[in-house]
């Protein structure tokens, strides 16, 4: 029998979501600290973590980041992020970065949600080209990526520097529109 992804919801972070956005990063922070260094570092503390979602209220209207959480319906817990980041709107075009709580992983959540938001985002706003980058060790968001439709263009060699100092080759994988 397929998952059932009914109690599942797939909303652009709020203010309102800080300390369920910051219990989220506080829970995997040892999983994000290398690819998610940037939120990692804005959310120590529940009061960092809600000056940082009134910043990205102000990035969402003006149209330079969207970041969207993954909830459980019934206990409105978060449990995954998928953000839209570096756009280009001369393309236009986007990188797409996500994760999921350990405790959902392998279940197919966030490859339902990615692929539901990307046929949104893409009529919402006209995207032509998404991308995500993803280090080539990182197997389970390479079969995300792949189960969504992006095929692999190529790996970029000391292309990001992790939170210790390493510098890692990423792969990057692209999907186009019309």
């Amino acid at each position: 029998m397929p998952f059932d992804f009914t109690p599942y919801q797939c909303t652009l972070l709020q203010e309102e979501d800080s300390l369920s956005f910051f219990t989220l990063i506080q829970e995997n922070k040892k999983r994000l600290n290398d690819f998610f260094a940037g939120t990692v570092a804005k959310t120590t503390t529940l009061e960092a973590t809600q000056e940082y979602c009134k910043e990205i209220s102000i990035r969402i209207k003006h149209r330079s980041y969207f970041p969207y959480i993954i909830k459980e319906k019934a206990s409105q817990k978060l449990i995954g992020f998928i953000d839209i980041k570096n756009i280009d709107w001369d393309v236009p075009k986007a990188e797409l970065g996500a994760f999921i709580d350990a405790d959902y992983e392998g279940k197919g959540i966030i490859t339902h949600h990615l692929t539901s938001l990307i046929n949104t985002i893409v009529q919402e706003h006209g995207f032509k080209k998404l991308l995500c980058r993803i280090a080539k060790e990182n197997k389970r968001s390479i079969q995300v990526a792949l189960a969504c439709g992006f095929e692999f263009e190529g790996t970029v060699r000391r292309d990001y520097r992790t939170t210790d100092g390493r510098l890692v080759d990423l792969n990057y994988y692209g999907k186009f529109f019309q």
